[in-house]
């Protein structure tokens, strides 16, 4: 089990907050629920710090393990966990950070080992990110012939996803997919309609310097850079909600209205459960289904902070038979467990976990959700289908089991192309 390192006079709060995080992703857990857990222990600029080296190593893992073992000639998976990690983030700032001293990510990544009581490997770790500075033209793709792979190692894929890809969408769209990836997505938001007004709210962001752009994707969604601190209060206060342009557009096109009654089914954390009562009000009657209890109580806070009554929570499995009689919903919005592949710039750790076979068992899973769905939809309702994922076996392949609905619309979006998530999302019409 992984060991939190103590702080150190050796070591900045960014690094050592940024390695300890990494070292608890390596045994299970989630960046975004580790940076959120670990912000309000750091300023504002170490803040910054943690969450670019963290996301960036995530992103480069591939790339910079190759770098590691060309300088090496050691496989990084047989060194020990601390050091692969201190070799990553000394690397990642060699090569991505140019505002890092180069003396910095030697020294501080050498102290971490350091500090992680492997003195032992103190001189590896200083022999290898000392070579990296010498040598800063050194490509690991320079060897490799197969084009995949190249593309797999340039861009810090699995093979196998470049592979996946390349056959679904060609190679072209599967490298740009693939750098897109290692993008840092833009931030976007909603003005959460019960607590604050438009015009005040981009106001506050102009007056601090904030650059506030309407969407191009979807009605009532903004992009915004700088105004860090101002955005962070607007959404602690509840006036935005933080939330990616392709997630809101799923809940508009379930387009609720007044006197529906709606079932969400997955429905936590609860972006587009909020949305879509934000929207109609107190006059529609929303199910928010999820079978996470702590996830649940996420939906339920942010419910509260966003003072909306329609929102009617229930804990259950939507795999699984459900408590409601035949046709009793007008519209059921099915966001499907998935792969999460179209979020790999946010999540960077899922393209190191995931493996085929769990596309095969998520497909299996999503199949059984809309089967359930369906039987409690009116014969005139409308039903919506998406999922975060560009897997086509999650996509297209689950919606054919819909033969007895007529299809309206389907639509994808993606990162390389209008630069929000990769979502896809079907719209069918009883």
């Amino acid at each position: 089990m992984a060991t939190a390192l103590a702080k150190s006079k050796e070591i900045s709060p960014a690094r050592l907050a940024a390695f300890n995080i990494l070292e608890q992703i390596e045994t299970g857990g989630f960046s975004s629920v580790l940076l959120a857990a670990q912000e309000p222990h750091l300023q504002p600029a170490d803040r910054a710090l943690t969450h670019e080296l963290v996301l960036g190593v995530l992103r480069w893992q591939l790339r910079l393990d190759k770098i590691v073992e060309g300088f090496s000639q050691r496989r990084v998976e047989h060194l020990d966990p601390a050091v692969r990690i201190a070799l990553r983030m000394g690397l990642y700032q060699l090569r991505y950070l140019t505002r890092i001293p180069a003396s910095a990510a030697v020294n501080e990544s050498v102290s971490l080992v350091r500090a992680a009581r492997l003195r032992s490997a103190t001189a590896f770790v200083n022999a290898v990110l000392r070579r990296a500075i010498r040598e800063a033209e050194y490509d690991p793709t320079s060897e490799v012939s197969d084009p995949l792979e190249k593309i797999a190692i340039a861009t810090s894929h699995p093979v196998w996803l470049i592979e996946r890809w390349e056959k679904a969408f060609g190679v072209e769209e599967a490298e740009a997919f693939a750098k897109a990836n290692n993008a840092i997505p833009p931030t976007a938001f909603r003005v959460v309609k019960t607590r604050a007004g438009e015009v005040e709210v981009l106001g506050k962001l102009r007056a601090v310097g904030g650059s506030v752009v309407a969407s191009e994707i979807v009605d009532g969604a903004w992009r915004v850079s700088g105004g860090t601190a101002v955005l962070r209060e607007l959404s602690e206060a509840g006036e935005i909600y933080l939330q990616d342009e392709a997630s809101q557009l799923v809940a508009h096109m379930l387009d609720v209205k007044k006197g529906e009654r709606v079932l969400d089914l997955c429905a936590a954390p609860g972006g587009k459960t909020t949305l879509m009562a934000d929207r109609a009000g107190d006059k529609a009657m929303i199910v928010a289904a999820d079978l996470s209890s702590m996830r649940m109580a996420t939906l339920i806070g942010t419910t509260q902070l966003h003072k909306l009554e329609s929102v009617n929570p229930v804990l259950l499995d939507a795999a699984a038979s459900l408590p409601f009689a035949a046709a009793s919903f007008d519209k059921v919005l099915v966001d499907a467990p998935c792969s999460g592949t179209g979020t790999l710039r946010r999540n960077p750790e899922i393209r190191w976990r995931l493996s085929p076979a769990d596309i095969t068992r998520l497909a299996g899973q999503q199949k059984q959700i809309l089967s359930g769905a369906l039987e409690v939809l009116k014969p005139d309702g409308r039903l919506v289908y998406s999922t975060c994922s560009v897997e086509r076996e999650e996509n297209e392949a689950v919606i054919e089991s819909l033969s007895d609905k007529r299809l309206v619309k389907m639509e994808r979006t993606w990162p390389q192309r209008q630069g929000s998530d990769g979502f896809f999302v079907a719209v069918f019409q009883g």
